[in-house]
């Protein structure tokens, strides 16, 4: 199937993406992060950067907590909605992740809920790594929390549909030997038509981000399966969440 080059400029921008992905994941996302930096344990006032912030909820937590936190997103309404929570310790840029951003200056990076493989080849993605590896210190720590393509075959489910605050959104799902797509056809009583938008995510696996990692010298430190972080399994894990160090 041929999407446009950018169909996530629009999605990501839209209100109704944010309605149907987030609004009831708050409670989800701050356990998350609280294992995370359990796991991780960072200085406080540590420097961190989430790439592809959406509108900024798991940046305003980090930086509830105590630290530095920038946001990066390619969605210019979702960062004007997440800069009226900007203060001195938390900052919202709109920028494209591809491209280079703060050179060697953050302790942490974060890409969050998939937010990672939307991009038309594998050279795209792999400038995003690229971005990511570059803004980091030398012993500087990443997060990339990826779906496990295995369990999201095994677990297909090929048409669902949502009610969201009167809102109706018809979901078809299907894939091929490279990525998942899915098509989200959004009916709301406000609108004359029907709103419609496909989504497509790589299907990268741990072995595919080993080697995007090492080629930008970050080393695979742990891997987990699931967002109370249970070891990896190929097979029964929902989410592939990985944890890499920037060489010294």
């Amino acid at each position: 199937m041929t999407l446009p080059a950018n169909w996530f400029r629009e999605w990501f921008n839209s209100p109704y993406y944010h309605q149907l992905y987030f609004e009831h994941n708050e409670k989800e996302a701050r356990l998350f992060i609280d294992r995370l930096l359990n796991y991780l344990v960072p200085e406080p006032g540590s420097l961190m950067l989430d790439v592809a912030c959406g509108r900024g909820r798991h940046a305003r937590v980090l930086a509830d907590k105590g630290f530095d936190v920038t946001g990066i997103d390619i969605a210019p309404d979702s960062i004007t909605f997440a800069k009226q929570f900007e203060n001195e310790y938390l900052h919202f840029f709109e920028h494209d992740m591809r491209l280079p951003f703060w050179i060697n200056y953050f302790n942490y990076a974060f890409n969050f809920f998939t937010s990672f493989g939307y991009f038309k080849s594998y050279r795209e993605n792999q400038n995003a790594i690229r971005t990511i590896a570059q803004s980091l210190k030398k012993g500087g720590i990443v997060m990339i929390d990826y779906l496990n393509t295995r369990y999201a075959e095994d677990h297909f489910i090929h048409k669902s549909q949502k009610e969201i605050n009167g809102v109706t959104y018809l979901l078809t799902k299907w894939y091929d030997e490279s990525h998942f797509f899915k098509r989200v056809v959004i009916e709301d009583e406000n609108r004359k038509e029907p709103l419609e938008y496909v989504e497509r995510v790589a299907k990268y696996s741990l072995g595919d981000f080993n080697e995007m990692f090492s080629f930008h010298q970050l080393q695979m430190q742990d891997v987990y399966g699931d967002y109370d972080l249970n070891p990896y399994h190929v097979k029964n894990s929902p989410r592939l969440i990985m944890i890499a160090r920037k060489s010294d």
